[in-house]
């Protein structure tokens, strides 16, 4: 089942069972891709986001709420707080599960035996393949350095 199929079908079931938090959250989702869908028009490309650009919509979006829960509890506003961490215990249902950082090493080092990097200015090669293979299983921002110090 692909993504969209996936969220549509969560969005109906929170309609059918009240729960205004999900729904909430969910329609964000939905009003998410719809942006990205209509930026695509513009450039004359797909009509639709794949799912993997889905998964790194749903990636951003989980990164965001986490960060402003940071700025909330560092502000004493608790409440809001919990209530981007319920937001982003939502967004990643639809996720694939995270790999842990051996899980990653190894992704890592596959990477770089595939597109035979062997300096620095191979990394955008490395990068480029683990974001075609891992898109929403790994957090870049820390992949990125990690990536670095194998080539530097």
């Amino acid at each position: 089942m692909d993504m969209r199929t996936r969220l549509n079908d969560a969005l109906k079931t929170a309609m059918r069972e009240k729960e205004a938090a999900r729904l909430s959250t969910l329609r964000l989702i939905n009003a998410a891709i719809k942006d990205r869908d209509i930026a695509l028009r513009g450039t004359g490309e797909e009509t639709e986001v794949s799912d993997e650009e889905i998964l790194a919509i749903l990636g951003k979006m989980v990164k965001q709420r986490q960060e402003s829960a940071r700025a909330y509890e560092e502000g004493g506003r608790l409440e809001l707080a919990e209530k981007e961490l319920a937001e982003v215990t939502i967004i990643e249902e639809f996720l694939p599960r995270q790999l842990t950082d051996e899980e990653v090493a190894t992704a890592v080092d596959a990477a770089m035996a595939s597109v035979g990097a062997e300096s620095i200015r191979d990394m955008g090669k490395v990068m480029g393949e683990l974001k075609g293979k891992f898109t929403g299983q790994m957090d870049f921002g820390k992949v990125g350095p990690m990536v670095k110090a194998k080539l530097g």
